[in-house]
Formats: C-alpha cells, sequence, structure tokens
C-alpha cells in the first residue's frame, strides 16, 4: 500500500505524548502505565487535555486510587517502544495500556513485525509484573485501498489481546476519526473535545478492570 508522500508527512507526525513525571507510589496505590504515540499524548493540547490525564480523574471520582503514568511520545513507533519502555520496568506495573501501531503502518513496516514488537513489549512488562492487566488500544488505516495491509493491521490488535488474555478497546478513534469539529486543523489529531471521547472509549474498558485490580493485594516488581 503507497500513501501519498505530503500525506505521509503528516500521518507520520501522529504520535505525540509528553511523559507525565511519576510522583512516590504508596505502597496501597495502583499504577496505570500508557505506553503510546501522539494519539495519547495528546498533541497540540496541554498534558491535562490527553486521555490519560482525563482518565485519573475518572479513576479519582469513582474512588479508585491509581497512578497514571503518560509514557507517550511523539513519533511512536513500535520499535521505539521497546526501546524507551525498560525504564518504566523498576517499577510496578498494574495495569498496561497499550497504543501503538499506527506510525509504523504509516511507514509501510511489515504487519507481522508491527505484531512482534507489540508482543515483545506485553512479554517485557509481564515478565516484571506477573499479575498485570493488560489493555490493548484499537486502530484502524484510513481506508486509502482496501488491500491486505489494511486488513491484516486492522487484525492485529484483537489477535494480541486475545492471546493475552489482555481487554481491547476496538478502535481508540471511534466516533472522533473523520469529524472536523472533533479533530485539529491537521484532521488527524484529536482536539480537546476530541480526547473527551477517547478517554469515554478507552473507560468503557478499564472501569471493569481498574474496579478488579483496585480490590487486588498490591504486586511487587520482580
Amino acid at each position: 500500500m503507497k500513501i501519498p508522500v505530503a500525506l505521509c508527512s503528516v500521518l507520520v507526525s501522529i504520535l505525540c505524548a509528553q511523559s507525565a513525571c511519576a510522583a512516590p507510589v504508596s505502597s496501597q496505590m495502583k499504577t496505570i502505565l500508557v505506553l503510546g504515540d501522539s494519539l495519547s499524548g495528546g498533541f497540540g493540547l496541554k498534558p491535562s487535555e490527553a486521555y490519560p490525564a482525563l482518565l485519573a480523574n475518572k479513576l479519582r471520582a469513582a474512588g479508585l486510587n491509581f497512578q497514571v503514568t503518560n509514557a507517550s511520545q511523539t513519533g511512536g513507533t513500535t520499535e521505539g517502544g521497546l526501546e524507551r519502555l525498560p525504564g518504566h520496568l523498576k517499577r510496578k506495573i498494574d495495569i498496561f495500556i497499550l497504543e501503538l501501531g499506527i506510525n509504523d503502518a504509516f511507514r509501510g513496516v511489515p504487519v507481522d513485525q508491527i505484531q512482534n514488537n507489540l508482543q515483545q513489549m506485553i512479554d517485557k512488562v509481564k515478565a516484571r509484573n506477573p499479575n498485570v492487566h493488560v489493555l490493548i488500544a484499537g486502530m484502524q488505516l484510513p481506508n486509502f485501498a482496501a488491500d491486505d495491509y489494511v486488513s491484516a493491521f486492522g487484525k492485529i490488535f484483537a489477535e494480541l489481546a486475545a492471546k493475552n488474555g489482555g481487554a481491547l478497546v476496538p478502535y481508540l478513534l471511534e466516533d472522533v476519526a473523520g469529524d472536523p469539529s472533533l479533530n485539529l486543523p491537521d484532521g488527524i489529531h484529536p482536539n480537546a473535545d476530541g480526547q473527551k471521547i477517547l478517554a469515554k472509549n478507552v473507560w468503557r474498558v478499564l472501569e471493569p478492570i481498574a474496579s478488579k485490580t483496585a480490590a487486588e493485594p498490591s504486586s511487587h516488581v520482580r
């Protein structure tokens, strides 16, 4: 699948995120690590407007004691995620939200390689946190052409969730993608209102997991 160069240059920037500074975590506080790209980082917005910060607000309102660390990065790829992940494995992770892969697809990285990189990240997190709950944010390619690559990419996330006993957000950008009123002028990145919908999309899946996790005994990093 070939994507016009001009459009590709815009799309490759689709992963912007600012890592949240992690405060000391008490033994009673559970933790969520979000590893993603600019969709999770809130490209062009304040960190407080990105959906991970909005999830932290929802958790607090629900009386659930969690620290959310947003370890997302501009232009993030699965290869880059593998390189950045070790720095976050020194502390326990109770819930791992993984949102990467779309930038790889825009660059034409083979689907098998994307899936393998995502699996390696899950394996590394599980190796240090055996009781971690994994939540995978699914993505879809714009329908430039209904070819084999587009179809194969769209199946990655459900397959990973099934293989790893994880939870799946079928499509992170549901009800946001393609709506000018919910995106920045680039037509790619959600604006503040769009991020609120992303938070709702993730919260529907996260809420029961967080409630269950909050009731579990605290674990330690291996």
